[in-house]
C-alpha cells in the first residue's frame, strides 16, 4: 500500500489562489496509518485533505502492520524508536517498562503483538514519515522546496 502512494507522488498541479495567482506546486499521496477514535488522527488527515494530498488510509487496528511495516516505519521517522510506542493505560495494564523498548528491534517487536501500543496517527509521504503528534506535524511532509 506504501508503494502504491509512492508511485503516484510528486505529481505537478496548478492551483489557483483566492488572489488569482496560479503557482506549481507538488501534489503528494500519503499513507496514514489511521484510528479513527483519535482527534489527532482525524486532524492529520483534515490537513492532509486542506492541501490537496490523496490519503491511503490504513486503520491499523483492524489491518495491523506487518514486521516489515514495522521496521519501515521506525526507519523513516526522524524521532527516535520509542517514540512510536504509546505509554499509555494499556501499556501499564501489560505491566511493561518503557527502558525496555527504547531500540527498534524491542519497538518492533512489541508492535507486532500490541499494535493498540502504536503511537498514531503515522503519515508516510514518499519516503518520508512523522508521527503527527500534534497534527500539524504532518506539514513538515508538505513543504515543497522552492
Amino acid at each position: 500500500m506504501i508503494g502504491s502512494a509512492r508511485s503516484r507522488c510528486l505529481k505537478l498541479w496548478s492551483l489557483s489562489f483566492k488572489n488569482g495567482l496560479t503557482s506549481n506546486v507538488a501534489i503528494m499521496d500519503a499513507v496514514v496509518f489511521h484510528n479513527p477514535k483519535c482527534s489527532k488522527s482525524r486532524g492529520a488527515l483534515t490537513i492532509l485533505e486542506e492541501h490537496g494530498v490523496a490519503a491511503d488510509v490504513v486503520e491499523y487496528l483492524k489491518a495491523p502492520p506487518d514486521r516489515a511495516t514495522l521496521e519501515r516505519i521506525v526507519d523513516a521517522i526522524s524521532d527516535p524508536p520509542e517514540a512510536l510506542v504509546r505509554k499509555d493505560k494499556r501499556f501499564d495494564e501489560l505491566g511493561l517498562d518503557a527502558r525496555d523498548y527504547a531500540d527498534r528491534r524491542a519497538v518492533v517487536d512489541l508492535l507486532v503483538v500490541h499494535p493498540e501500543l502504536m503511537e498514531r496517527p503515522v503519515v508516510f509521504v514518499g519516503e518520508r514519515a512523522v508521527i503527527a503528534r500534534p497534527s500539524e506535524k504532518v506539514l513538515e511532509l508538505l513543504a515543497v522546496e522552492k
